[in-house]
């Protein structure tokens, strides 16, 4: 089967490429000195660095590789308003102060849903053609169970994140979804998706329209605090900063230790079909949603905003494989949801990382004076431009409020380093999990 999925003119490369690719073009040398200097230039670092360039401060933001080169550019475009944060939030067993604790999840839980606002102002304010739409979200319950337990969660998403959900059952899920293979779901109104890369590549416009200095291929190596700021020293050159933002999120790097043991880079992989026939890509989500659903082992997919191919990600393996082992594992997914796509061939498989944290909370905050934006635990796209945003105001003085990810406590485990050498048994552990659900189920 490894051989018959892939089509001829496949490639192991991004399928949002085809319309913009990362590349060092307009890169200059790294300032001596800048009132920000910003490390990553994702989502979040050009998100921080366009409101502080709104606020009249100077920014610098050192990218490691090409402008676009990390999961800005290779995530699936989903665009969430607070549901994702739903994991982190179902821990309050164990919580002393209940009533406190329902105050924090429905904090949460608002600022989470302001996300969306925020991208959709960036948008907007710069004229960024995306192919931004809210077209609403699906979750499928892959259990019985898992119904239910959407179910309990519809109240909270809908007072909190103004999600505009409604659960679905089995007998009605093909209003939006041709497949059989959930046990219903909810239909989430107030979700959106785009072409990351185009996105991207608007934020990034933004920026060198803005003055902001951006050089690619600038690993920062080190930093060095001084009483006046900060030192950064890169292959290319030294920059000081007064302050300084981290936004690097899954490919979060040595020069800052204590951040990357807070940090799990977990390997998501994507994969993207041929052209479908009309009638048949047409009928497969008919309200043209993303889709996500509720095993450990999750999936995501949606179509491609010409509506003619089915992009379909998951966590085929927890850590960078190659196509030859992702791909036939997520097409393996997609036909139990899709049988009808058995015999379509692949054009695009791909992978990038996504920063998990042990929480499963999105973090802001400083730690050692620098301030940081990190932890998109799989929704990159709404969440780091909005944590980006938020840490910007912050460092101008402009915010109103402390934002409810804004100084949370950071957790780590001990002896953690960084390196998650435990995720292949903690995916197997996973699959296990997921099948004895099922089965039970």
């Amino acid at each position: 089967m490894t051989r018959d999925i892939f089509h001829p003119e496949f490639k192991a490369t991004p399928y949002w490429w085809e319309a913009w690719r990362p590349n060092a073009e307009g890169s200059v040398e790294p300032p001596a000195r800048c009132d920000v200097a910003i490390v990553g230039g994702g989502y979040a670092g050009l998100a921080a660095a366009l409101e502080l360039a709104r606020g009249g401060a100077s920014a610098a933001v050192l990218e490691a590789e090409e402008f676009g080169h990390g999961a800005s550019t290779r995530s699936g475009g989903a665009v969430s308003a607070g549901i994702n944060l739903a994991k982190g939030l179902s821990g309050s067993a164990g919580k002393a102060d209940r009533e406190a604790w329902a105050l924090e999840v429905a904090a949460m839980m608002s600022d989470g849903a302001s996300a969306l606002a925020t991208l959709e102002t960036l948008v907007e304010r710069e004229k960024i053609a995306c192919f931004y739409e809210r077209r609403g979200r699906f979750i499928g319950a892959y259990t019985l169970k898992h119904y239910d337990d959407l179910a309990k969660k519809l109240e909270l998403f809908n007072r909190h994140a103004e999600a505009g959900a409604v659960m679905l059952p089995r007998e009605r899920q093909h209003e939006e979804i041709s497949s059989d293979f959930y046990h219903g779901g909810m239909a989430v109104e107030r979700s959106g998706k785009l072409h990351p890369a185009l996105y991207y590549k608007g934020l990034l416009e933004a920026a060198r329209r803005a003055g902001i200095s951006l050089t690619a291929k600038a690993p920062v190596e080190r930093i060095t605090r001084g009483s006046d700021g900060f030192t950064l020293k890169t292959p290319r050159a030294e920059l000081h900063a007064r302050e300084v933002v981290i936004a690097t999120n899954g490919y979060t790097g040595p020069a800052t230790p204590s951040l990357r043991r807070r940090l799990i880079p977990v390997a998501s992989h994507i994969i993207a079909t041929e052209e479908l026939a009309p009638e048949l890509a047409a009928s497969l989500i008919p309200k043209g949603r993303t889709i996500s659903d509720t095993p450990r082992i999750l999936t995501y997919y949606r179509l491609s905003p010409d509506g003619r191919c089915l992009l379909f990600g998951g966590r085929a393996r927890f850590t960078q494989v190659t196509p030859e082992v992702s791909a036939p594992v997520l097409y393996r997914y997609m036909t139990e949801r899709f049988p009808q796509l058995k015999g379509i061939r692949l054009t695009h498989a791909w992978t990038g990382n996504v920063a998990f944290t042990f929480d499963y909370l999105p973090h802001m905050g400083r730690q050692d004076g620098m301030h940081y934006a990190l932890g998109c635990n799989g929704s990159g796209v709404a969440t780091m431009s909005y944590l980006g945003t938020e840490t910007g105001r912050k460092i101008l003085g402009g915010a109103n409020r402390v934002n409810a990810f804004d100084g949370r406590d950071f957790p780590t485990r001990p002896f953690y380093s960084g390196n998650p050498w435990f995720l292949p048994l903690v995916g197997g552990y996973y699959r296990l999990r997921d099948r004895l659900d099922r089965a039970l189920g």
